[in-house]
Formats: structure tokens, C-alpha cells, sequence
């Protein structure tokens, strides 16, 4: 059944901006104000708010990401300030995402060398920059604090806060401004319950962004979608405590089986069809922002949105 374009929901999803430019501090070109939707994605009677970000993911350590996006992106997997740059210059992406993917080796300290590399991204590309974390308990309120400060007035989006570790994130968060990705696993009362915990330590609506968790098409997107949906349906009913923009990751499509056993001459093909396929769903669910990987997905979703919008 299609839903009916013309129902009149009570609610609105609140707004997050991400990116400061120099005007508000910062150093970005751009700044978006995600969120702020009354209705269901795409089904606007006059297509008035924009389409989803795109989002292309960096790493400072490319021993922990995908052979298929190392081999085409070649030598500038070395070098995340070149990297970032070529994401805004070439692919066109929105956001770049830099995952700190160094602080998965065994016993990390160096804290400092994170700094130094979210300083370096931040220099060399204008567009607005999401961070994400060590995914370590024992690191993240270093981590977190040292890239909050390194972005300190440029509105970062910081991941991941989660049930069980949010606090250290949050620290930075409040103290240097910046946003926070909230994530939970798939399931709305969780959520919910992230978001309230999040607020309840200080952290207003309009900071926080709903990480539902995305699984890869076929290998369980199907639960993820109805997450969203339920979500963005609370929200349109009027629950304020699940009323923020979502932020998706299809990127993990690429460690699927079918993508990692293609063969060379199309595992390009694959790879960025599945994250294409994956990412079209998400934005159709509630997806605020998209997290690619592989640089042409990035061409064909700028085209498929436009074309959802009614601008092709």
C-alpha cells in the first residue's frame, strides 16, 4: 500500500546543523541544517526540504578497510588529507566521514596523532566533517576530547555513542559544540531510550542524529528499514524523544560475501551496486545522510535523489 501523501502528521523531526562557516566561526564552505521534514521522505507536495547528504568515508588506516575501495582510490588511501580533498573535489560528495580505523591496532595510544590527522582533514577540505571514534571504552574520552578540541567552532559530528559508552563522547561533545551520532541496534524503544539518557546529561535534541544501525541489503537491511520507518513515524506522530535526523551507513555492504568473492573484472559493479541499492532504501526509510565508500556510488546517488525530488 502507498502511503497516503496528503495524511496531515502532527509532528516534525527536529533540526541539526553540521559545519560552521566563517560567519559562525568556523572554516566551511557549507553548513546543513538536517532534519526539520513533516512528512514521509520524498512524498512532499512541493519537494520543499533537500535531499540526503552524502556522506564518503576516509580511514587513517587502510589495513582495516576494503581491498575494492583501497585498489581504486589507489595511492590516496595513504594520505586522508588528499583523500578528503578528492571526496570534495572529484567524487562531490556533502560530508566526508573519517574513520579513525588506526586506533583498532592492539594497546593504541597515540592519541596525539589523531589530532594531527582530524587537523590535517579539517585543512584540506571545506566541506562539513563527521569523526568517528575508537569503538574502544578504554580510549574514547581521549579520542573524543582531543578531536573535539582539534574541531573546536567547526560543528563536528561525532560517532558513536551508544547504551553502554556515551558519556565520554557526550564530554566532548557539550564542551566543544559538536554533535553526536547516536546508535543503537535496531530497535526503536532502545533508541528512544539512547536519545533520553543523551538529553538527560545535557545533550539537547538539536545535537543529537539517530544511527538506527544499517545492515547490508540481504543481510538483514530489511529489520533496519522497519526501524527507521517505526522511527520516523513516532516522530511524525509527535514523540519528541525520537524526532532527530537519521544518519545511515551502507558502507558495510562492501564486507558482504558477494561483494569481498567477486571476481576483478566486476567487483566495482557489485560492490557499488549493492551500496547503491542499500543506501536508495535507507533514504527512502527517513535517512537524513548516507555513508558511501565506494567513489562512483557517490555519482549515481546524487542522480537518484535528484530524480526522486523531481529536479531530472
Amino acid at each position: 500500500m502507498i502511503p497516503d501523501p496528503n495524511f496531515a502528521w502532527t509532528g516534525t523531526v527536529g533540526e541539526v546543523v553540521l559545519g560552521a562557516t566563517r560567519p559562525d566561526g568556523g572554516t566551511r564552505s557549507r553548513s546543513y541544517r538536517i532534519g526539520g521534514g513533516t512528512t514521509l521522505p520524498f512524498m512532499e507536495k512541493e519537494q520543499k526540504s533537500p535531499s540526503p547528504l552524502i556522506a564518503f568515508e576516509i580511514c587513517d588506516d587502510s589495513r582495516y578497510w576494503s581491498p575494492i575501495v583501497n585498489d581504486f582510490c589507489g595511492d590516496l588511501i595513504h594520505d586522508p588529507g588528499a583523500w578528503a580533498k578528492t571526496a570534495e573535489t572529484t567524487y562531490g560528495a556533502d560530508l566526508v566521514r573519517l574513520c579513525l580505523t588506526s586506533t583498532r591496532q592492539r594497546d593504541f595510544s597515540d592519541i596525539d596523532s589523531l589530532g594531527k590527522i582530524t587537523e590535517k582533514v579539517l585543512k584540506s577540505t571545506t566541506l562539513p566533517l563527521i569523526i568517528e571514534g575508537s569503538n574502544e571504552p578504554k580510549i574514547d574520552s581521549e579520542v573524543f576530547q582531543k578531536c573535539g578540541e582539534v574541531g573546536q567552532g567547526e560543528r563536528l559530528l561525532l560517532g558513536t555513542a551508544e547504551a553502554g559508552r556515551y558519556r565520554s563522547i557526550a564530554a566532548a561533545a557539550l564542551a566543544y559544540n559538536h554533535a553526536i551520532i547516536a546508535q543503537s541496534p535496531i530497535d526503536i524503544n532502545l533508541a528512544k531510550q539512547l536519545n533520553i539518557l543523551l538529553k538527560e546529561i545535557g545533550v539537547s535534541r538539536d545535537h543529537i542524529v539517530i544511527d538506527p544501525y544499517t545492515g547490508a541489503l540481504g543481510y538483514g537491511f530489511e529489520y533496519s528499514f522497519s526501524a527507521m520507518e517505526r522511527i520516523r513515524f513516532s516522530a511524525l506522530k509527535g514523540d519528541v524523544d525520537l524526532a532527530m535526523p537519521m544518519i545511515c551507513a551502507p558502507s558495510d555492504s562492501l564486507t558482504i560475501k558477494e561483494v569481498r568473492e567477486a571476481d576483478a573484472a566486476t567487483r566495482d559493479a557489485i560492490a557499488v551496486e549493492w551500496e547503491f541499492t542499500t543506501s536508495i532504501a535507507a533514504a527512502i526509510a527517513g535517512a537524513e545522510i548516507v555513508c558511501v565508500r565506494h567513489p562512483n556510488t557517490v555519482k549515481r546517488l546524487k542522480a537518484a535523489f535528484a530524480s526522486l525530488k523531481g529536479g531530472v
